[in-house]
């Protein structure tokens, strides 16, 4: 009987499935955040201002970040987003070593109105493949 039912209402399944995902578009494509590799971010900060943000703890940012990071871990970002207002219209890419980690402090910054938001591709390991320099402290 629920074969048939299904069977009997597909083009109704169907159109109810496709409207759901026209009406997420949106906060899909909003929230998203493009993975770049590592002579793209350099490029994004060289040639247009843009700012690493090392979304990861404190102790991972003590062992080597990108010189000129912003340290706000990705626990932390819900709370101190509002200290990078400035970078808003600029590119801001994301280091982490998870990639949950990156996409959920992209997230929130794409919610609150940043434009150019990208997640490096490979987190740190991609920095330090490419021999990028890297500053403890």
């Amino acid at each position: 009987m629920e074969s048939t039912f299904l069977m009997d209402n597909i083009f109704f399944i169907v159109a109810a499935v496709l409207s759901g995902v026209m009406l997420l578009w949106p906060v899909i494509v909003r929230t998203s955040v493009r993975d770049i590799e590592p002579k793209q971010a350099i490029r994004l900060v060289n040639y247009e201002d843009g700012l690493v943000l090392d979304a990861r703890d404190d102790g991972e940012y003590a062992e080597g970040h990108p010189p000129n990071a912003r340290h706000i871990p990705a626990e932390l970002i819900g709370e101190r987003w509002q200290e990078l207002e400035k970078f808003r219209e600029k590119p801001v890419v994301i280091i982490a070593t998870q990639g949950l980690r990156a996409g959920r402090t992209g997230a929130v910054l794409r919610k609150n109105g940043f434009k150019k938001v990208f997640n490096l591709n490979g987190g740190i390991d991609s920095w330090r493949r490419e021999n990028l320099p890297l500053v403890k402290k």
